[in-house]
């Protein structure tokens, strides 16, 4: 499916997966100009692309970049069971393959690739760095899963009987916490329109997913400082599903030499598009700064892309 307005031209399609799986994806490209760069979207858990992340891609597309997602097994438009995740390496396997598989197509060869992953997807971004270091140009991390704010997490106890639960019923829906949509977004028609999404999931976490989303996000906790990319931080102040001090901590420990933190007063976990339209403005205005910057600058992390940028021509300094 394809469809076209004034600026934009958005296609959907589906791929298969390594395991049979079909997953949904779709792109956002600007409509009369050769996009400045490449971004690749990392929805958060229980969330989806094409719906919930459109206001997004369609910003970034007038700012002139050509946007990619794709949604997750057990999420959207894809196969598999509801907010259903087996294995959280598989899910970043699956997203790295399609991804790379654009980067390397002829007409995006030399182009800059910048992940941008929200909450769950800023843990799936994160795990594509890590399996390709040097492979991406720059990241943009809003409210990421570095690690579970306390007050979503069950107490010791629970989580213990919970994990050695996971591995005798894993899709079984018994994980106490709190309604996620309704202290992930500020905006009541947001809560609402997330609520109506038929694509977005709105039971109880199941126990292998829970076990997968807390096991990831301690491993990336311990290992903050392994993170060499450029990249930019934004964190709600009041968030309540993502630990903002963790946020402060990948900032001060990343090996990374650019590196940006944005704490935003008031803000709730939703940044791209739960706050108030002032707010949503403000963050994307420093996000589309932060892309631009790089994208002009044309000086990237990845040492590869930087070789076959140059062939023989000298950058800017």
């Amino acid at each position: 499916m394809a469809s076209q307005t004034d600026d934009t031209v958005y296609e959907e399609s589906f791929i298969n997966n390594s395991r049979g799986m079909k997953l949904f994806t779709c792109k956002w490209v600007p409509a009369k100009q050769e996009p400045k760069a490449l971004v690749f979207i990392c929805h958060g858990y229980a969330m989806e692309c094409s719906i919930t992340m459109n206001s997004t891609a369609r910003r970034l597309v007038k700012a002139g970049f050509a946007v990619y997602g794709i949604d997750y097994e057990g999420h959207g438009k894809s196969d598999g069971l509801s907010a259903y995740v087996p294995n959280f390496d598989q899910l970043v396997d699956d997203v790295s393959t399609h991804y790379t598989s654009i980067c390397e197509r002829e007409e995006n060869k030399g182009k800059m690739r910048f992940l941008l992953g929200e909450s769950m997807g800023g843990a799936v971004l994160l795990l594509l760095h890590r399996k390709k270091p040097e492979f991406w140009d720059g990241a943009i991390l809003a409210a990421p899963m570095c690690k579970i704010a306390e007050e979503m997490k069950p107490n010791p106890l629970v989580i213990s009987i919970l994990s050695k639960l996971s591995g005798v019923i894993p899709s079984w829906k018994i994980i106490p916490g709190q309604d996620i949509i309704e202290i992930a977004f500020k905006q009541p028609e947001i809560r609402k329109q997330v609520k109506e999404n038929p694509y977005c999931y709105k039971g109880r976490p199941r126990l292998k997913t829970a076990y997968e989303l807390l096991r990831v996000s301690t491993d990336l906790e311990k290992r903050l400082n392994e993170v060499s990319l450029p990249f930019m931080v934004l964190h709600g102040e009041d968030d309540k599903v993502t630990d903002k001090a963790v946020s402060g901590e990948l900032y001060e420990v990343a090996s990374s030499w650019d590196k940006t933190l944005k704490l935003y007063p008031g803000m709730w976990h939703g940044l791209l598009y739960g706050e108030t339209p002032e707010n949503i403005d403000l963050v994307f205005a420093d996000i589309i700064g932060w892309l631009d910057k790089r994208a002009s600058d044309g000086k990237g992390g990845a040492e590869s892309e930087r070789k076959r940028r140059t062939d023989g021509i000298s950058l800017k300094g």
